[in-house]
């Protein structure tokens, strides 16, 4: 695999002489022997796209053959803190890509095989597409039409990448064309942006090459607009190659020529090797490779049809075979059907189709047409590609060109035989309409259960997205949602089951290691005929548990690949947006509770603002503590006003030592009391003077007001008879 999105698999060196090609499938009920109630757990950091997603349906495959359970998880080793998570439940392990952490999934000494990707941990062997003999068919296939400038297209950052540039340039060599290094050019990615990028490079030796071949399809896929755009002729001018066949090779304009592989093969064959290793086998050599076949379409000059069914003749020395056998392996290309496994094993509907065209050639009544239809539906449910659907009509055509040959046939035979053909190539454009047909419906249902479950989670109140409620819009058999306690507790938050099967209990604690609970799963789980999926429920800030699904397949159950990420996504933002809530209310009650506390405390402060302390018979001592404002202002005018009147006070002395700063503001208040207080035949005195604040009352007209530096002077001056009550006449206020 090179890269998240592209779809070939990776190696850690050449494996041109490494490693052994994987044994064909063993298809059909009963071809695998039962290997008990083994549980094969599967670690993989993507559920989506054209690698990740038929790699696990050919594990989960495979594991129902062997009557084994599969249980995949989202993630790496290192991040699922595997081998911890589930350990008690699994019996072997399949890695796919994501390898980071496995050394302690190897030191655990069970069965552990890694997919798409090559690790040197001992007694692991490593599934891998066979990219040295891929790369090397679509070499030699452009050698033959006469190319000898060939360009390499790739990201050499993936060492599958590497592996396939290595046999580029050994094929090279065989041929006796020299290696340019002017006509390799770098990509950015795997994905179709790094085809994008890789653009000008390749547009800049338009001239000095008449063919490419690209290390990965997506990379074929983003570049082969952009030249076309330049007016490059493809395949007049540049002849193109991919790797690895993805659905949109077929339908780019023109088709992408490719090397075919069978991702799920490679699960399939993972699987094989953990049960195998159960029952005590010796583990495999260090590589085990999957075949894979050059497709030819329309980007190299070349003829799909044509391809496979000249691979079908090459492969068999011009033998021949049971038309029915070779009319399947034309739909597993490159997958070669076990001898020991019945072709109708995989499509039971090939006998159907002999049966028509025997009928056809003897002029007999043919079997029904709605079965006839639903046959045809069968064989483009295994190979959607339309070119290797028209194989097989060109098979049954050739082979009864040969047959006449040998044995001669009358005009109306022919035509019967041709009418049949016909008809079976519409019927096979109409099953690959159906198909897709069928696939935009499913995608509109599933936008719209999409955003029920998003409508769901992220609307609804938090007892709403704990109680998995929300599955009930889904494709999920069964679901348990497990918070975490701690580093090695999960408690069980939430559960649904469709059938109203076993669930754990609310609030169950489960060990990492016995999670799923074995005796809480539903029957259907023990039979190997669920897929198990368990997803961890992340945000930025918190790892918040694990969110446990079942259903029949992860095409089944999700409808899309990406959908599982998408509810963990939700389900996650709905679970921290419900604590968040949580946390405002308890600060908001907070928020009120010190809004109240402050509240009385300011009635306080101002009931203590302005205290009136009968300091002598006649005189009211007022001491001011805190900044001035203009409420302040008013609080102390009032309280004075009422104290003088109160205590029949003569003198008011204002003590301003604890006052900050006095400025026209406090002046101007200052004076406003001064003259309340002489109307009511009283006077004010200012004490406590900081020279500080003298200095800043040099500018400001004090009126009628007396001021001492102290308490003491100013008490020395009323019983010395120095001060005299309102009314007589003191000029400008001094200070002493």
């Amino acid at each position: 695999m090179a890269g998240r999105h592209a779809t070939g698999a990776g190696a850690g060196g050449s494996t041109r002489d490494a490693g052994r090609l994987a044994e064909p499938p063993q298809r059909g009920k009963g071809a695998r022997k039962a290997a008990g109630a083994h549980t094969v757990g599967v670690i993989t950091p993507y559920l989506d796209g054209s690698f990740w997603n038929p790699v696990l349906k050919g594990i989960h495959e495979a594991a129902q053959q062997h009557g084994c359970r599969t249980l995949v998880m989202r993630g790496t080793p290192a991040a699922l803190q595997a081998p911890s998570l589930a350990r008690e439940l699994v019996d072997g392990w399949i890695v796919v890509i994501g390898v980071d952490g496995i050394e302690q999934l190897a030191a655990e000494r069970i069965p552990l095989v890694v997919v798409g990707t090559h690790v040197h941990q001992g007694n692991c062997p490593s599934v891998i597409p066979d990219n040295h003999s891929g790369i090397r068919s679509a070499v030699r296939h452009l050698i033959e039409h006469g190319h000898r400038r060939i360009a390499f297209v790739g990201c050499f950052h993936e060492s599958d990448v590497r592996v396939r540039f290595e046999a580029y340039r050994v094929t090279l060599a065989e041929a006796g064309i020299p290696f340019d290094p002017a006509l390799v050019i770098r990509s950015d990615d795997n994905w179709y942006t790094g085809g994008e990028n890789a653009a000008p490079q390749l547009l800049a030796q338009r001239h000095a090459c008449t063919a490419a071949v690209f290390g990965t399809d997506k990379n074929a896929l983003g570049m082969i607009p952009l030249l076309k755009a330049a007016g490059v002729r493809i395949p007049e001018e540049l002849a193109i190659v991919g790797f690895d066949d993805v659905p949109e090779a077929q339908a780019v304009d023109p088709p992408l020529t490719t090397v075919r592989q069978r991702f799920e093969m490679m699960g399939s064959a993972a699987c094989d090797l953990v049960v195998s290793m159960l029952a005590g086998e010796t583990a495999p050599p260090d590589l085990v490779l999957t075949p894979n076949t050059l497709i030819q379409r329309l980007s190299c000059g070349c003829d799909v049809i044509r391809s496979l069914l000249d691979e079908d003749a090459a492969s068999r020395d011009g033998a021949g075979g049971d038309l029915d056998r070779r009319m399947v392996e034309l739909l597993l290309a490159p997958e070669r059907l076990a001898p020991s496994t019945s072709p109708a094993a995989v499509w039971p509907g090939v006998a159907l189709v002999l049966e028509a065209y025997s009928a056809a050639l003897e002029g007999a009544a043919p079997p029904p047409a709605k079965e006839l239809e639903r046959a045809y539906l069968q064989a483009v449910s295994i190979a959607p590609d339309m070119g290797t659907s028209m194989a097989i009509v060109r098979l049954l055509r050739r082979s009864h060109e040969r047959r006449r040959e040998r044995l001669g046939g009358d005009a109306a035979s022919a035509q019967r035989v041709e009418a049949f053909l016909d008809s079976a190539h519409l019927s096979l454009a109409r099953a690959r309409l159906n198909v897709e047909t069928d696939a935009v419906t499913q995608l509109g249902k599933l936008v719209r259960s999409n955003y029920d479950v998003g409508l769901a989670l992220l609307s609804g109140s938090q007892q709403e997205s704990l109680s998995l409620s929300w599955l009930a819009k889904t494709a999920a058999l069964w679901g348990c949602l497990a918070l975490r306690e701690d580093a090695t507790t999960l408690v069980v938050a939430g559960a649904y089951s469709r059938d109203g099967s076993a669930t754990p209990p609310i609030g169950g604690r489960y060990r990492l290691e016995a999670f799923p609970p074995v005796d809480r799963l539903p029957p259907l789980a023990t039979s190997g005929a669920l897929m198990m999926i368990l997803l961890p429920i992340r945000t930025a800030q918190r790892d918040w548990g694990i969110l446990a699904l079942m259903g029949p397949t992860l095409r089944e159950l999700a409808g899309d690949e990406g959908t599982l990420g998408v509810w963990a996504s939700l389900l996650a933002a709905a679970l921290e947006r419900n604590e968040l809530v949580q946390s405002l209310s308890a600060k908001n009650a907070e928020l009120q509770g010190a809004y109240a506390m402050e509240r009385t405390l300011s009635e306080t402060v101002r009931d203590l603002g302005c205290p009136l302390i009968p300091l002598l018979p006649g005189v009211l001592l007022v001491p001011l503590i805190g900044a001035i404002d203009r409420g302040r202002a008013l609080q102390v005018l009032t309280a004075v006003a009422e104290g003088v009147g109160r205590h029949e006070a003569r003198f008011v002395l204002l003590e301003l030592t604890g006052v900050p700063a006095v400025d026209a503001q406090v002046a101007h208040a200052l004076g406003q009391t001064s003259r309340a207080v002489a109307l009511l035949g009283a006077r004010v005195i200012l004490v406590g003077l900081r020279p500080e604040i003298a200095r800043s009352l040099v500018d400001v007209e004090l009126g009628d007001l007396s001021t001492y530096s102290s308490l003491a002077a100013a008490l020395h001056e009323l019983t010395t008879g120095g001060l005299r009550p309102a009314g007589a006449k003191r000029g400008a206020a001094r200070i002493a």
